[in-house]
């Protein structure tokens, strides 16, 4: 016989009850489950959202570290976007995925094509110096002591030095020759010597004065104040305020050429453009702190390439619209949305920067965590997955860099194309599988809104990948402003704007900066037709070739 135990609960004796009673008594129970299963989806309910706070809590902790790393790697990293997966990309797996998994859906090595061109071979160091150095012959003589008896002498070189010939000021004294006329009537007349026009009139600096400030200051970043301690040195005192005011009074003087510019490159059907911010102290409506921008665009006719600065307080998309007004061709830019109504009003072509893409990238893997709790080595990330992507298809284009436009096009039709299309791929399957808000997500999304932008480049073999001769144009822009910080007025801002032009001009030309501002300034003063402002141009200069890296 079974025992009941001790603890069992005791079932009430419901055979005595009336059908009524029966109702009754189920009705309560049936009460006493619904308030007990509305209490436990009450405690169900409140668990997830505990759950999900705290999920929500860890995703802000996960993401807020991720950007303290990556504030922490800006400040005291190197600034190159190289990184530890640089020499090897794929040799562990994935975090989420296995090793096998992970290899099938990276991107294979590049495989050599028996039509691609062979790699360039490395260059040997070239010793000695350049041959567009003036050179001077030291001769080491013997004493005819030292040389009584001999049959014969000869000369041979042993050895050559680098000298250094220090800067120096001379004073221009300009002495006019003035004759003097007389007439049957008594008069006298006079007639005096032809003076060069200055570019600024009354000016003690010579042209050749004024473009070594301006190359020193706008191609080597070096402030005014530190050129006053040099010409100083050298026994002249040139304050700084004298030398800025020359600057800005040349900005109406160089307009006119600036202008020419402009109009040469707007007939070009591929340009490039970037901004960037500039502090001006001196703005109507806008306060000291606030961001002013200098625009750049860079392009031209074949062989006549400019890059031109235009200083603007805004950032909005009426600037693109007046700098490229009479522009129809392609433009090549960021993702920035400014450059949207011109490209729409003008039916421009827009294609996309690479470099701005794998930037993102960058910042994503240099601040992902160093090591995974429980791992012994650092995880690939899906930010290095996607830097392997991008590096294959900069791999190809060193390759056929030094291709005609035609094979170019071939290549990437080729080789490009279905590298892009395997990125598309991989960045569509993954990106739903990365946090929002993270680095790696943005630059996910970023890459994928961009896409039909990114891939425009492979549409023609003279296209670029991305924005850089634009971005290295802006360059020296940026590292000056270090140096001087900011500009006082406008004004100020647009002399920079023209001397910026001038310079990065010259470079994209192959001249040396201060020898074609030289130029400029030396005969500018003159150019009172269009056909002498047209002889200033870089291409028509007829200058030499700056010298050639040994």
């Amino acid at each position: 016989m079974k025992s009941t135990p001790d603890d069992a609960p005791s079932v009430p004796d419901l055979s005595g009850l009336s059908p009524a009673e029966m109702a009754g008594v189920i009705s309560d129970l049936q009460q006493q489950l619904d308030a007990q299963q509305q209490a436990l989806a009450k405690q169900q309910s409140e668990l997830e959202q505990r759950e999900q706070t705290i999920q929500r809590r860890d995703t802000r902790i996960e993401l807020l570290e991720e950007l303290l790393r990556l504030k922490t790697v800006q400040k005291f990293a190197a600034s190159s976007e190289k990184h530890h997966f640089q020499t090897s990309l794929f040799d562990e797996a994935e975090v989420e995925a296995e090793i096998e998994s992970l290899r099938e859906e990276l991107p294979d090595e590049d495989e050599p094509d028996q039509h691609e061109p062979p790699r360039p071979a490395r260059k040997n160091r070239q010793r000695g110096f350049s041959d567009q150095l003036r050179r001077k012959r030291i001769e080491l003589t013997l004493s005819d002591e030292d040389k009584a008896g001999a049959t014969k002498t000869f000369f041979t070189k042993v050895k050559e030095e680098l000298e250094y010939i220090p800067a120096q000021l001379n004073v221009l004294e300009y002495w006019q020759e003035k004759a003097v006329f007389e007439h049957d009537d008594g008069d006298e007349s006079l007639v005096a010597a032809a003076r060069a026009v200055h570019p600024l009139g009354k000016c003690i600096a010579t042209p050749s004065l004024l473009a070594h400030i301006i190359t020193s200051k706008y191609a080597d970043g070096l402030p005014l104040y530190r050129q006053q301690q040099m010409f100083n040195r050298l026994g002249h005192e040139l304050s700084r305020t004298s030398m800025a005011h020359w600057i800005v009074r040349l900005e109406p003087v160089l307009r006119p050429l600036i202008n020419l510019m402009r109009e040469a490159q707007n007939t070009s059907d591929y340009l490039q453009a970037d901004e960037t911010r500039l502090q001006v102290l001196k703005e109507d409506g806008k306060s000291a702190q606030s961001d002013k921008w200098i625009w750049v665009t860079r392009g031209g006719p074949p062989g006549q390439p400019t890059v031109l600065f235009e200083y603007d307080p805004s950032r909005a998309g009426s600037v693109p619209v007046r700098l490229l007004d009479d522009f129809q061709g392609i433009l090549q830019a960021d993702g920035y949305s400014g450059y949207g109504k011109v490209c729409r009003d003008n039916a421009i072509t827009r294609i996309g920067c690479w470099d701005h893409a794998r930037r993102k990238f960058v910042e994503a893997s240099k601040a992902a965590p160093s090591k995974k709790k429980g791992k012994g080595q650092r995880q690939t990330a899906k930010a290095d997955v996607a830097l392997g992507h991008i590096r294959k298809l900069y791999a190809i284009e060193r390759r056929i860099k030094d291709l005609g436009d035609d094979e170019r096009y071939r290549i990437r039709q080729a080789q490009s194309l279905p590298q892009l299309q395997a990125f598309k791929a991989w960045l569509d399957d993954n990106a739903d599988k990365v946090v929002k808000g993270s680095l790696t997500r943005k630059a996910m999304d970023y890459t994928l809104n961009q896409w039909d932008t990114l891939i425009g480049y492979c549409e023609r073999g003279d296209l670029q990948i991305s924005n850089a001769l634009a971005e290295n144009a802006i360059r020296p822009f940026a590292l000056g402003r270090r140096a001087w910080l900011f500009a006082d007025t406008t004004r100020g801002a647009n002399a920079s704007a023209s001397c910026y032009s001038l310079v990065e001009t010259a470079k994209a030309n192959n001249l040396e900066p201060s020898t074609y501002i030289h130029h400029v300034l030396a005969h500018i003063g003159e150019a009172d037709t269009v056909e002498k402002l047209e002889a200033l141009l870089p291409w028509n200069t007829g200058l030499e070739p700056a010298p050639k890296k040994s």
